[in-house]
């Protein structure tokens, strides 16, 4: 029965659709347990998933990119997916508008932070220059980590692990933190989350309200641009200045 499965799954493992299929079954499965435990944050459907995802690779010894040819499909709809959380925040614009002063001040100093402690603190553990570089773009989404990561001299692949980690985590943790802080607002809890979770965040965000997932989206999106502006910007004054 062993050696009947191994055949069948090396003849499904050669054809793309494999990886989107098994994508979409192990999200969907996440997702059930996610709802049927009340949407707990503790049970985020991306860490659930990606732990099965994992798992059935390494049973199955099946190649990431052999995987990836076809989760690549659901890849792709990140940057349509993206683009698209302009419509609701097309909805809050009066109150963007009003207030972006606040929010360019809370910008900068959500994107310093997360860049900064992440690198201070891995330096005071005894971290490499190459985990400290792949570190420092940890909180905006995998596509422009990895890109930072790759100009600085980081580790692309470490970045993508960290940012996916950082995401999970964010997502997990922000209602008891936004919580414990007495932060009501659904626009500043959004926003909170869109800095230091970004996509992985936004999603939730969008779960609590539309206002959250709306402020959440402008806030990855501008994370994305400043940390690509801010990390080079200050590692070139680094090394200017030694």
């Amino acid at each position: 029965m062993s050696a009947r499965f191994e055949d069948i799954w090396v003849y499904l493992s050669a054809t793309p659709l494999l990886g989107l299929t098994v994508t979409l079954l192990a999200y969907q499965a996440a997702y059930w347990v996610y709802s049927r435990a009340g949407f707990h944050p503790l049970l985020n459907p991306v860490a659930i998933s990606v732990a099965m995802l994992a798992t059935l690779l390494t049973l199955t010894g099946t190649p990431y990119q052999t995987y990836f040819s076809g989760a690549q499909f659901i890849h792709f709809l990140l940057g349509p997916a993206t683009v698209a959380l302009a419509l609701p925040l097309y909805a809050q614009f009066a109150r963007l508008k009003a207030e972006w002063r606040q929010l360019l001040l809370a910008l900068v100093a959500g994107s310093l932070t997360a860049s900064v402690s992440a690198v201070v603190i891995a330096w005071a553990l005894g971290a490499k220059k190459a985990t400290l570089l792949s570190l420092a773009p940890k909180s905006v989404t995998t596509p422009i980590a990895m890109g930072i990561a790759e100009k600085i001299g980081g580790l692309p692949s470490l970045t993508a692990v960290l940012v996916v980690s950082t995401g999970i985590v964010g997502a997990v943790i922000a209602k008891y933190v936004l919580d414990a802080l007495a932060i009501a607002d659904h626009a500043v809890r959004g926003f909170a989350v869109g800095v230091a979770a970004h996509g992985i965040g936004t999603a939730r965000a969008f779960q609590v309200s539309e206002e959250a997932g709306a402020f959440a989206g402008l806030a990855m999106g501008l994370n994305g641009a400043a940390t690509a502006l801010m990390v080079p910007l200050a590692l070139w004054l680094l090394e200017r200045g030694s």
